[in-house]
């Protein structure tokens, strides 16, 4: 079996996520049925990870394996007609059949979009906060995310991990084209966990709470403490790490989304 590696880039707005569902279309599943056809063989797709209903991603890999070689340049061709409009291929090249889109990630990086003002032309991929943040405060708090490996917190309850334990490498918020852009990056995430941060960081920007709170937030281990998960449609994924032999490979379109 060869197995190959696919880059692509989706809208999330008209799926349930990334991961195949009963009753409910997504990603995944339209990924999986485009490949089938034009391989002409049943094919599996598996993802780097799930996103959420209505999360968008900027940069996803997934894997896929076939009997024989393809041409895989050719097949990226053709997926870009097949395909809808919302998800778009950038990449495919073959791996060793150790690698794996889930489990050889390294890390991966997020962004949550925030405009304190409407926005009638960006609307679709930005959450809308009617408040005065004050970013300060919410990056004080957010340093607080490093001294700590358990995020049960801000994990959905009743999943199926064994462990909610993270490694976080960046958390930080800027102001960007008008925005307030927060950028995580962590070994691995929970369920839902980017989207309840960010309702919890919100919560001290806006003077709802403390970063002392933050922090008993973060120690309770107790979602009920946390804050509201934002809106689905301000979240993308936008990078994940490989080791060098697939990193050297994958195409960086530093994305410019506004």
């Amino acid at each position: 079996m060869q197995r190959y590696f696919i880059q692509l880039a989706y809208n999330g707005s008209n799926y349930h996520g990334w991961q195949v569902q009963p009753n409910a279309i997504t990603v995944q599943e339209v990924l999986a049925k485009a490949v089938s056809v034009l391989t002409r063989n049943e094919t599996e797709v598996i993802g780097a990870g799930r996103t959420d209903t209505g999360v968008h991603a900027s940069f996803f890999v997934a894997h896929f394996e076939t009997s024989e070689p393809i041409d895989h340049d050719y097949l990226c061709r053709k997926l870009g007609v097949f395909l809808p409009n919302e998800i778009s291929v950038q990449t495919i090249f073959p791996v060793d059949s150790e690698m794996h889109a889930r489990f050889s990630a390294l890390s991966r990086t997020y962004h949550y979009y925030i405009s304190t003002k409407k926005e009638p032309f960006r609307k679709e991929f930005v959450a809308h906060c009617p408040y005065l943040l004050d970013i300060h405060e919410m990056n004080e708090a957010a340093l607080l995310l490093f001294n700590y490996i358990d995020f049960t917190s801000f994990s959905k309850l009743h999943t199926d991990v064994k462990t909610n334990n993270c490694k976080m490498m960046k958390a930080e918020w800027r102001e960007e084209n008008g925005l307030l852009v927060f950028e995580i990056k962590a070994d691995r995430f929970l369920r839902n966990m980017v989207r309840a941060i960010v309702g919890s960081l919100v919560d001290v920007g806006r003077g709802r709470s403390t970063v002392e709170d933050f922090k008993s937030i973060i120690e309770s281990k107790n979602r009920c403490q946390a804050g509201t998960s934002v809106p689905a449609k301000g979240l993308f994924l936008t990078d994940i790490e490989y080791p060098e032999s697939v990193t050297m490979q994958l195409i960086r379109n530093n994305y410019s989304l506004f």
